[in-house]
This record gives structure tokens, sequence and C-alpha cells, in this order.
């Protein structure tokens, strides 16, 4: 490709609306274009990019036994109505209806489409294991469509399912997949992270997240240095703190005159934080009260709170009303003397403290002397707090480290959520019919691509790893005018194309301190300087975007270095 045929728009300052790095690179660089808020236009330098990263994935994706097959990207409603998920998926679903009224979504996720495909064709246990996927258009509503293609409205996905006859078997597919999504992001010149994550609203068992680590990145790691232990913070499982024993004392009710925060209270009764009981209350989609309690050093996680009541889909904050109609007071609650049927959730660790201090649901009164082993009833115990720095590794006990990162991609065994509510079975070899067993695993190749570009950049632009770079080299003649010049750079271009590189020559009658802001920007690999000293000297100077090293090699040995280098990169 000569740049002269290229359709590149670069831009020299960042569009306004592009808040992270990837998002103003990609305008900047020319790979992007926006349509409308979270709707974007590939151009020819981002999709050959996105190209590569599909055709990284679609070997992968063979090699671990997938099939690639292609879906619908209009579902009808009647196969979300049948696993349940039309009404509850929520906003995010774009729904419309045909001219005759039946009512349609655009694709968020493809599991009620591929378990209606399978099991009007897969009758027996003969045909399994079956995996099969896709690399198709997904459609959500964000309420906030930004970060480019961060989160977006329209995104390309690749999606693939597997079915099997048991537990077992989906386990294996599990694995063949994880081990597939690292060998992917490896290829890709990623540094990543496989972290344990939740489900969310896809359901199902255990789950992966792939994360691409990033500073700017919106998901946050917990880590552990002494063993190979890794979760999302929503996921992050936390050892119960268990305090040294101490003579439970008797419930006493002090008063506390506006102290309605952690800190006040504290300070009020010069007590640790950590003696202190914090509360949060939340509503569901029901309007049903649900109170969280945890140490008041800690932090609640709401997507633990989701998973610990049943039925729970997203939580609010909840109402002063709906507080004082189950007998608490904001900013002075507690376990103790709630109505009955109140959802009341403890932190484990919270269950282990002794004498703390906790509201006594009645204004300007606190309890001091909580015992909570022996002063709380029909509370739900469980893990509620949210990770933090330091905290004892659920593996070894090292203390956890954080960084953050981007989610690239996510495995999760489904279970039979969807295989029953769908009736996807088939016959055992004793003729019995049994539901199939599912995973579902996914890579945001458009997110892959935005996270590369977060992990690998500069003040310059770019630094692409060369596996998804759009083009792995370019030749730039410092003077295009000049014939000498023009003809020496196509020289060395024709015989990179022989040699199987994939390389751009600019061609272009620009100055050369554009072309070359043009190559930082947009980020190859590597770059072919001929100016004079490859006329005069026959040397051929090559650059290094990753490092800005710059090589000086003959006529004779360019090739051979320029492969060398490559292979690093």
């Amino acid at each position: 490709m000569k740049a002269t045929n290229l359709y590149a728009p670069t831009l020299r300052e960042s569009p306004a609306e592009a808040e992270v790095i990837s998002h103003k690179l990609m305008l900047r660089a020319g790979l992007i274009r926006k349509a409308a808020g979270g709707v974007y236009s590939y151009l020819p330098l981002g999709w050959r990019t996105i190209r590569k990263i599909q055709q990284i994935i679609r070997e992968e994706m063979d090699a671990a036994g997938g099939q690639e097959i292609a879906m619908p990207i209009i579902q009808p409603s009647e196969l979300w109505k049948e696993s349940g998920r039309w009404e509850v998926y929520g906003d995010e679903m774009m729904r419309m209806k045909d001219r005759h009224g039946r009512e349609f979504c655009l694709g968020p996720t493809h599991e009620e489409m591929i378990t209606a495909l399978v099991r009007d064709e897969v009758r027996s246990y003969k045909q399994l294991p079956l995996m099969l996927y896709q690399m198709a258009n997904k459609y959500r509503d964000e309420i906030r469509p930004r970060f480019g293609l961060m989160r977006s409205r329209e995104f390309i996905m690749k999606d693939l399912y597997s079915f099997d006859r048991d537990e077992e078997g989906m386990n294996v597919s599990y694995q063949k997949m994880y081990d597939a999504y690292a060998k992917i992001f490896t290829r890709c010149g990623l540094e990543f992270r496989p972290v344990e994550a939740d489900n969310g609203a896809i359901g199902g068992g255990h789950s992966h997240e792939f994360t691409v680590l990033a500073q700017s990145g919106e998901s946050s790691i917990a880590y552990c240095g002494g063993c190979d232990y890794a979760a999302s913070d929503e996921k992050a499982e936390l050892k119960v703190i268990v305090e040294a024993p101490e003579d439970a004392l008797p419930l006493e009710k002090v008063e506390t005159p506006d102290a309605h925060t952690i800190e006040l209270v504290k300070d009020y009764l010069q007590v640790p934080i950590e003696k202190t009981i914090k509360a949060v209350a939340f509503q569901d989609d029901d309007e049903r009260l649900i109170l969280a309690f945890v140490r008041g050093d800690h932090e609640v996680n709401e997507v633990k709170i989701l998973n610990a009541v049943e039925g729970a889909l997203h939580l609010h904050m909840a109402e002063e009303s709906a507080i004082v109609a189950a007998g608490g007071c904001p900013g002075f609650m507690s376990p103790i003397g709630l109505k009955p049927g109140t959802v009341v959730l403890v932190d484990s660790t919270v269950m282990e403290m002794h004498n703390a201090v906790a509201g006594a649901n009645e204004k300007d009164f606190h309890y001091k002397n909580v015992n909570p082993k022996r002063d709380f009833k029909d509370v739900i115990v469980t893990d509620l707090r949210m990770v933090k720095e330091g905290d004892p590794c659920p593996r070894c006990g090292a203390p956890l480290k954080m960084t953050r990162g981007i989610e690239a991609g996510q495995v999760f065994t489904l279970g039979t959520k969807y295989s029953q509510s769908l009736g996807a079975t088939f016959l055992d070899e004793n003729g019995k019919e049994k539901p199939l067993v599912m995973g579902c695993y996914g890579i945001g190749v458009g997110r892959t691509m935005a996270a590369a570009i977060e992990q690998n950049n500069d003040e310059h632009g770019i630094i692409w790893p060369r596996a998804i770079a759009p083009f792995e080299l370019v030749v730039v003649p410092v003077n295009a005018k000049n014939g000498e010049q023009l003809s020496y750079a196509e020289r060395v271009y024709e015989e990179l194309k022989a040699a199987g590189v994939d390389v751009l020559l600019d061609d272009r009658t620009e100055r050369a301190g554009v072309k070359f802001k043009d190559c930082d920007l947009i980020g190859y690999p590597l770059r072919i300087t001929i100016g004079p000293k490859a006329l005069e000297e026959n040397v051929i100077e090559v650059k290094v975007r990753k490092t800005g090293e710059v090589l000086s090699f003959t006529k004779e040995s360019y090739l051979r270095e320029v492969r060398e280098l490559l292979k690093k990169l």
C-alpha cells in the first residue's frame, strides 16, 4: 500500500469529546470516526488492526475446536421471553417492532439465539461436545456511551458457546477456551491477567475476565504477589478478620447528638473506626429494602449484595421512608430492633467483632458494646465488603495488591441456565433426555484494539505491538519530490513486500517532519528512512517506534536485520 492511495485523515489536536487516550489517538490517527453517540465507522487503518485481531482469534478458536457460524443480529422477543430475560434485561436492550407489530431486539448477546439453534438440531450425546462461535456486531443502548470503543452502543464481539453432556465436559471446554484466550492476548502482544469475575446478567457459575493492564482502565483488580490469585474487585474473596477475644459487655444505649456518619461517631465516642459498624441501605427494582452492614473502615460491595439476595437484579439508594417503615433511622442504623421480614445482610467480619458501636435506630443514639453474635437476630451473614490493598490473599494470606485494567474478554460457565428454560435437551447413551450443559466465551474486538492503545502509547502517539499494527513497517523517503530518493524507497518497499513484510510506502510529497510525526502518531513498529545517506553511502536507517532507537544498516544487510527486529516486537 502506498500512502498516496491510503485514506488516513490524521488530526493534530484531540477532539473535545475524547476523554481517554485510546479515544483521542484513534481519532487523531485516523482509525475511526464518530457517526453518532457510541457509534463509529472504522477507517482503513483501524479496520486493518481489527482484521488482524479477528484473524488471531479465528486461528485460536479453530485450533481449540470451535466452528464459526453467523447468527442474525435481529432476534425475536419470543426467545427472550422463553429464557425470562425479555423483561429483566433492562433499558440497554434496543427493542423494535416490525410492520406486523411483532417484537424484536438488536442482539446485545446471543445465548438465546444459539440455544434455540442447537436445540432444533442436536439430538444425541454422539453430537457432543460442540463449540460454535461468531464474530458479529452487538447492540446495547448505553445510558452514557463514552470512551470511544470502550463503551459504545454498537460493537464487534466474538462469542463462542460450548455444549456438553455434563459438568465435567463443560469444565473441559471452559479450560480449552481459557487457554485459547491466554494465547490470543499473548499473540496480540498485550500484558494481561485472567481474573476471577462475577457473571453479572449472563448468569451461570464461575467466570474469568481477561483484563489488559492499564492504569486508565475502568476495572480494579486485586492480585497476589505470593501466588497466582487474581480477581476483579467485585468478585475478590476476602478472609474473615477475627478480633482477639474480649469479654462481652452489656449492651448500652448512649446519646450521640448529630453523629450521623461513622467519622462523627468515632470522634464523638473516641473509639477506633475498626470498632464501629456501618450501615448502607438499598432498594431493588421491586422497592424491597435491603440493609447491609460492614465494619466502619470497610466499603460495601454492591455486586456481592446482588448475589446474596435472591431475585435482586439492580440496586438504588433507599428512600428514607422505606428505612423508617422498617423500624430504622437513617444515620443511626443497626440490625437491632428492625421489624421482622427486613432483608438484613451482615458482613462475616462484622460477626467476629466484640463490644462494637452501632446505631440504635433512634435519632442521635448509638449502642455501645454491640456483640453481633449475641445481638443480631435474623440476619444473612456473608462476604459483603470491597477488597482494598493490603487485605490478605484468600489463597495464601500474602497482602493483596491493586491495579487497574480493561476487560477485553470473559469466559463463563452457564450450566443448564439457558438449556432448561429453552428446552435444549439431548438423549444420553441410555436414551434418557437431559439438558445441554453450556459455556459462554466473549471477546470485545474493538475493546481489544482500544485496550492495546491504552497500554501502548507515549506523548507522540500509539506504539502498536507488531502483531496487530495496521502495518508492520513504513518506508519514508525524506523528499519524495527527489526522483532518486523515491525510486530507492520504492525498491526497498518492493523488496520488503516480496519478503512478506506488511509494509506501507509513504510516498506523499509532504515535508519529512510531517510524515515522521504521522508515523509516530499512527504507531508503525518500524520506520525505514531513505534520505541522502542511502544514496551517497548506501546506508538505510531504521527507527524502532517502541524504544526510539535509530539503527543503520547497509543495503545488503537491512532486510535480514529488519526481520530480526520484527521477531522481537
